[in-house]
Order: C-alpha cells, then structure tokens, then sequence
C-alpha cells in the first residue's frame, strides 16, 4: 500500500474521530523498532486535530504504552494479515 493511500476505516472503527485530516504511516514491511520509531516522528510533525493511520502486520503493543504516556488516544482493528492503528490527541 502506498504511504498516501488511506485503508478502508469506514464502519470499523467505534471511537476514532474519522471526521479528522488522515494521515497515512504504513509500517508493515519495517523491521522493529523503526514502526515505533516512525509512529512517535511522525505524530510529532502532525496538527493536534489530525489522526494517523498507521498499518502494520500486527498489533503495535509496544508502541501503545509510548502513546498513553504523551496523551495519545488509540484504537487498532484486525484487517487480514495485519492491524490498522488510529491515533489521535483528545
């Protein structure tokens, strides 16, 4: 998937603020740490009114602790092979 091209999050979601800017981090085909690493970067660069999409072949659990310590709210969903992250500030 390219790094621009948003997954399908319609009806998937129960508390993600999909009516948000999107923005796209597909982190499938990186090796550990470098999803984490570029989850944390790239949320630092975002608006505080915009998510992040991030997809990944599994749940991100190191990374949700990193989001609970900086205010991030989150909500993963399965999708096949892999997982679809969103995360946002309150």
């Amino acid at each position: 998937m390219a790094t621009d091209q948003l997954p399908d999050l319609e009806g998937r979601f129960d508390d993600a603020p999909l009516d948000r800017p999107q923005h796209h981090l597909d982190a499938s085909d990186l090796p550990p740490p470098k999803p984490l690493r570029n989850t944390l970067e790239r949320l630092e660069e975002l608006d505080d009114d915009a998510v992040l999409v991030q997809t990944n072949d599994r749940r991100p659990q190191h990374l949700y602790p990193r989001l609970e310590e900086r205010g991030y709210s989150y909500e993963t969903v399965e999708d096949g092979d892999g997982a679809i992250t969103v995360i946002w500030q309150d």
